[in-house]
């Protein structure tokens, strides 16, 4: 009888503290759902619209979903105000936006910022991406290789450096010099390396507009924008590379700028845009006309002898990371995997281009027809962005094949088998 009742009781314990971890769990993310939507609504003059929308916060260990709608593949299920479901393993998780499941959606990692700012910050910046076509911003994004070069990166550097001070100012005369120096040093750079302005650009509209949303939608006052601002520029000098990085640093500054004097200029831009252009235009800066003596005379003010300096031993390490890339994943036997229908997700502060090779991703995973791969060490995209390439396989246990830091789990179509001339793999269907 006591056993009984002892067992009653555990069991009435047990489901009452599922009720409440199931109802915190409920509270916590609709409180993010309504913190999101309050901060949207109060910006929606930003775009002359709401930007709150459809959202997916993911747990990236448990792939369950919490949305706050439904969709219409019946996946999501109520769960008290709020939805919940599993993302399927053909899904890629990742902070992005998506068409899944009927509808368009900005997905979220969890667990968010507990900084509110940042929080907000990140929930806005991917629903803007969920919204961006419509707003005639949405473009294809090209790798900016050039700026993992010395040159165009010492002047990126003296760029942002010259922003920073400019972000600094006290006075609008003194602002107006340093953002003239920061066009300066950009021109400059577009100078020695042409036409890479275009692909620049690309990724400014891409990822610099829904950075400069974000920013704003978080609700900082002045002072703390600013020294966000600031902050995040000096962060970003860590990077091991600035090709897929910089836009998220270069366009919300210049944005946030210029947001005092022409609080809609967003609004006036379009995937045609041409924002080197336009910031000179909007700020009525004068680019010198001998921009090399300009640059020259200025490069020490910014602290260019210590970034020449940096740069110079910085170019000397990849060199020989490069050539160790090159002889891993091209002249030594290696495994490729061609794409059929990819989608990925990467960490775009830690890439390295091979030149015309291809470009390495330090930690990306591929979800494919083939199956989903993890790497954690190192992988060879394409140039074309059609196939990738990893090291051979150590070990192999029916469908999870492992190597020097990546596991593929292939699908119940697909095999690997071994070419004798090359000793390289490569998948087979069965």
């Amino acid at each position: 009888m006591k056993q009984t009742i002892y067992f009653i009781v555990i069991l009435l314990f047990t489901q009452g503290c599922k009720r409440s971890t199931q109802q915190s769990i409920n509270d916590n993310i609709s409180s993010v759902f309504t913190e999101i939507k309050s901060a949207t609504k109060k910006h929606k003059n930003l775009w002359d619209r709401d930007l709150y929308g459809a959202i997916l916060l993911i747990d990236t260990e448990t792939s369950e979903i919490f949305a706050n709608e439904t969709d219409t593949a019946n996946i999501l299920q109520p769960f008290g105000n709020i939805y919940k479901g599993i993302l399927p393993d053909n899904v890629n998780i990742a902070n992005t936006a998506m068409d899944w499941g009927g509808k368009r959606w900005a997905m979220i990692m969890l667990p968010l910022p507990q900084d509110k700012f940042e929080r907000i910050d990140l929930l806005a910046h991917e629903l803007f991406h969920s919204v961006q076509p419509e707003l005639e911003l949405d473009v294809n994004y090209s790798e900016n290789i050039h700026l993992d070069q010395k040159d165009a990166r010492i002047y990126l550097r003296l760029e942002l450096e010259a922003i920073t001070m400019a972000l600094k100012s006290s006075s609008e005369k003194e602002m107006y010099n340093h953002l003239t120096n920061a066009l300066t040093f950009r021109k400059y750079r577009n100078y020695i390396f042409p036409e890479t302005d275009i692909d620049e650009n690309y990724l400014e509209l891409l990822e610099g507009t829904a950075t400069y949303t974000g920013l704003i939608i978080s609700g900082r006052n002045n002072k703390q924008a600013t020294n966000h601002l600031v902050n995040s520029i000096n962060d970003f000098y860590s990077n091991p590379t600035y090709i897929r990085s910089f836009a998220y640093y270069t366009t919300p500054a210049y944005g946030y700028l210029l947001q005092n004097k022409n609080g809609g200029w967003n609004k006036e831009i379009t995937s045609e845009t041409n924002l080197t252009e336009y910031f000179i235009n909007a700020f009525n800066i004068n680019i010198p006309i001998d921009i090399k003596k300009t640059v020259d005379e200025i490069f020490d003010i910014y602290n260019g002898k210590t970034i020449l300096q940096e740069e110079t031993d910085r170019e000397e390490k990849i060199q020989k990371i490069v050539a160790d890339y090159i002889q891993k994943f091209i002249d030594l036997p290696h495994f490729e995997l061609e794409f059929g229908q990819m989608s990925i997700s990467f960490d775009p502060r830690n890439i390295m281009p091979l030149e015309d090779k291809g470009t390495v991703y330090q930690t990306i995973t591929v979800i494919d027809n083939w199956g989903t791969l993890n790497v954690e060490n190192g992988a060879l995209m394409s140039p074309n962005w059609d196939k990738i390439t990893i090291t051979n396989p150590l070990k192999t246990e029916g469908n999870i094949i492992t190597g020097e830091g990546w596991t593929l789990e292939l699908t119940n179509d697909y095999t690997i088998e071994k070419e004798e001339t090359t000793e390289n793999f490569k998948l087979k269907k069965i």
